[in-house]
């Protein structure tokens, strides 16, 4: 981390590498410095700094606009206000006013501010007991893994990686973060190491379908290697692997490519085969606490919301309607 100047100028402190920091937070050297705290220091998730960041920087831009030029001056009508016109879904209204929450806790915890204005301002309600995220139903997932040309690095990664997701509901960010020794041998089987949110690491035996697959990628395309990162990206035309991992967008541009090809018309992303898999599985007779433990949710409710057989019985039933 660069160091902060000694003499304060506006946008000093963030530094070579660091992002601004929005302008009401940045009138004094103190306020400047606690807010580029709070990203840096309590923030550890890189999406959920970068979406907090866009929040703070918005919400600065409305408050200039209106003529409040430094955050002592904002008060719970003004973040009310804010947060009433904000056009956009419940949940991303809800995510806005939660980082507004915690930024302007942390400055009063610095005694930046008094009080947080944000406190007593409420959000929209929002009540979900099904998720949105699409989900393949059992033939298309097996017609798109089957799609897959595995006579190429890139087939063979791309199939461990849909398979893991699907047999372990994986989270992305938790698939692209594995090592190559996150695969290992115990008690006669294949396991996977995940690394979850907060650091914590999630241990679970392979399905029989994915060890042969997750096998043959490190046999394969990662022949000789017991290092570095497990899903790699591909190095331009040439179909080799990089020793580089991965991004989300990588696989969500791979899961639409391997769609297209598949024929599959459900707009799948990185989650629909987590959602998918933990659907299967209870729908094949699984205990949704066990589901709740697979996936590694602190919640069971939170396991529910991939939880898409209603959908499905629904359908069976509209087709009764025989006209």
């Amino acid at each position: 981390m660069s160091k902060a100047p000694a003499v304060y100028r506006p946008g000093g402190l963030a530094g070579e590498g660091k992002p601004p920091v929005p302008a009401i937070f940045d009138t004094d050297l103190h306020s400047a410095r606690r807010t580029l705290e709070f990203f840096v220091v309590s923030i550890r998730n890189g999406n959920t700094r970068k979406a907090y960041a866009r929040a703070a920087a918005d919400f600065s831009n409305w408050c200039e606009g209106r003529g409040v030029v430094d955050v002592r001056q904002v008060q719970p009508m003004h973040v009310a206000t804010y947060i009433e016109g904000l056009v956009m879904a419940s949940p991303s209204v809800k995510q806005r006013l939660a980082a507004l929450r915690m930024l302007f806790d942390w400055l009063v915890i610095g005694q930046v501010l008094p009080v947080n204005p944000a406190c007593s301002v409420k959000g929209p309600r929002h009540s979900v007991k099904k998720g949105k995220t699409p989900v393949l139903t059992a033939s298309e997932a097996r017609a798109l893994i089957d799609a897959i040309d595995v006579t190429t690095p890139t087939g063979l990664r791309d199939r461990a990686l849909l398979g893991l997701m699907v047999y372990t509901f994986a989270r992305v960010g938790a698939a692209i973060q594995m090592r190559v020794d996150d695969v290992y041998a115990q008690g006669g089987h294949t396991w996977v190491r995940l690394h979850e949110k907060g650091g914590k690491e999630h241990e679970m035996p392979c399905h029989h379908k994915l060890e042969p697959w997750l096998l043959a990628y490190l046999n394969g395309a990662l022949a000789g290697l017991c290092r570095g990162y497990l899903f790699r990206t591909i190095a331009g035309r040439s179909g080799m692997l990089t020793d580089r991992p991965m991004s989300q967008a990588d696989v969500f541009r791979m899961i639409g490519r391997r769609a297209d090809a598949a024929g599959i018309r459900t707009r799948v992303g990185c989650h629909s085969f987590r959602a998918t898999g933990i659907t299967e599985y209870l729908r094949n007779g699984g205990k949704l606490e066990v589901a709740q433990q697979m996936a590694n949710h602190e919640s069971a409710r939170t396991t529910g919301l991939y939880d898409r057989r209603q959908g499905q019985v629904t359908l069976d039933e509209i087709e009764r309607v025989s006209i």
